[in-house]
């Protein structure tokens, strides 16, 4: 069992940042992506960012250029920088840590939310 926790959200207004952190416990031999998903009142979840353990990234249109994934493969963990924010970043944020040691394992956190205000 891999044990997933987000932290890092609030408030902010438009055009401020925030850092959101994510750290994986428990079984994480075999870690693989690790990423960030939200979800907007009344909206499906979707992809924010994403990053392989290779290092590769993969981001959302809508933040390209603003938002930045960064991983630690040391402490299990990664992160999110998120800069000039926008009224329509407002969502809850899901840290995703997936595993491939016994077959391509999802392990979500309980999410943290993030308001940014006009």
């Amino acid at each position: 069992q891999v044990y997933v926790m987000e932290s890092g959200g609030g408030l902010v207004q438009a055009g401020g940042s925030l850092t959101l952190s994510c750290a994986a416990s428990g079984d994480t031999i075999g870690i693989y992506t690790m990423g960030w998903y939200r979800q907007a009142p009344g909206k499906q979840r979707e992809l924010v960012a994403r990053v392989s353990d290779g290092s590769g990234t993969d981001y959302a249109d809508s933040v390209k250029g603003r938002f930045t994934i960064s991983r630690d493969n040391g402490k299990k963990s990664v992160y999110l920088q998120m800069n000039s924010l926008k009224p329509e970043d407002t969502a809850v944020y899901y840290c995703l840590v997936q595993t491939i040691q016994r077959g391509l394992t999802d392990y979500w956190g309980q999410g943290t939310q993030v308001t940014v205000s006009s």
